[in-house]
């Protein structure tokens, strides 16, 4: 198997184009046409780690934390980024990395996290704005239904936990007069046509348009479809940044956080004063996601829980919210979990292995 079927499979669960604009998630070093020989799965990448993976035998390396975030004018091994790239090629190692993409994708970093708590009617906090659109396309009705399924196959008409959704199915009569040069599927040439006609809408992620496109041009029984697409304002409520849920019995702020101490292995929870509230809606982000903390309190959260908080940020929060700093590695260690799931339901008898190296820099006494 080669590596870039990997790729391709990490990619359909966590497509790149939802990664923010900071990031440099994807293809870090190599060439996906190899035959894999095994991948080993971490948070960051290290030199360590990459002795980890060659030891093994594996030339493959998938990490959720890029190797590289800059542009290169040298590479001279003058820091660890470099000599990783360095020994990586030495190796012939493939380094792929899926961050923020893996983060805002439906099931991905911050839905594994809500698990791991055991938090139920889980929701996306930030959803995705501006990445939806609507294609609508005029089909001949005895046509309509293999077009509009081959729509629904490619991604097309999924809303929540609805999937096959045309929100609208219009019968009407459309014309065309089909000039020289070209191949009509119906009508005559030089002749104005009237034709039934069905009316097609239905939604997708906007980076899915050009795919949609190909299908409908390739299913469409006409010359020349004609088609729309819209933008939408509307958010794509699956996917986004950060969670909110609930537990299904409330815990004291204490037992709640001792337990997300020892869940997370964290060395240490720093968090804002106790107020003797109970905890039932938790708002979480894996990583630095501070940023959302105005959007947990304005959702009614008990708890705030990410990997970083500035000093300034605990201030004036006490009534509002409690807030829990878990640690950076910590609140993303589960990420290999996703990882391993996606490639081992679709290629059971290949070689996965969790790196055993502990890459957080930053410890505890």
């Amino acid at each position: 198997m080669k590596i870039k079927e990997l790729v391709s499979a990490l990619e359909r669960f966590a497509p790149l184009p939802l990664q923010d604009g900071f990031d440099n998630a994807g293809l870090q070093i190599g060439l996906t046409d190899a035959e894999a020989t095994g991948a080993l799965l971490c948070l960051d990448v290290t030199e360590s780690v990459i002795d980890e993976a060659v030891a093994m035998g594996y030339n493959l390396i998938i990490s959720h934390h890029p190797l590289i975030f800059k542009g290169y004018k040298s590479i001279t091994g003058k820091d660890y980024v470099e000599r990783c790239i360095l020994k990586a090629i030495k190796n012939d190692i493939v380094i792929y990395s899926a961050h923020t993409n893996l983060d805002n994708a439906p099931g991905g970093v911050n839905f594994k996290i809500a698990e791991k708590i055991g938090l139920k009617n889980v929701r996306v906090l930030e959803p995705k704005e501006n990445n939806l659109v609507k294609l609508v396309t005029f089909v001949p009705a005895a046509q309509a239904d293999a077009v509009r399924n081959a729509l629904f196959s490619m991604g097309c008409g999924h809303i929540g936990n609805y999937d096959s959704c045309s929100s609208y199915n219009l019968e009407g009569e459309g014309t065309f007069r089909a000039q020289e040069g070209s191949n009509p599927f119906c009508g005559n040439i030089g002749e104005l046509h009237h034709e039934k006609e069905i009316r097609i809408e239905t939604i997708l992620p906007a980076y899915k348009k050009g795919e949609a496109i190909r299908t409908l041009l390739a299913v469409h029984p006409y010359e020349e479809p004609a088609f729309d697409i819209y933008p939408l304002q509307n958010a794509w409520q699956q996917a986004g940044a950060g969670i909110i849920g609930e537990l299904a019995v409330p815990e004291t702020e204490l037992e709640f956080l001792k337990r997300i101490k020892k869940t997370f292995e964290v060395g240490c929870i720093k968090h804002n004063k106790l107020s003797g509230r109970e905890i039932q809606t938790v708002a979480l982000c894996g990583g630095a996601g501070a940023f959302l903390l105005p959007l947990a309190i304005s959702n009614r959260a008990d708890i705030f829980i990410t990997g970083e908080i500035r000093y300034h940020d605990y201030f004036g929060h006490e009534s509002d919210i409690l807030m829990a700093e878990i640690g950076h590695y910590e609140s993303e260690q589960y990420t290999k979990e996703i990882f391993y799931s996606i490639i081992r339901d679709l290629f059971p008898n290949f070689a996965l292995q969790f790196s055993k190296v502990n890459t957080n820099p930053i410890k505890y006494l």
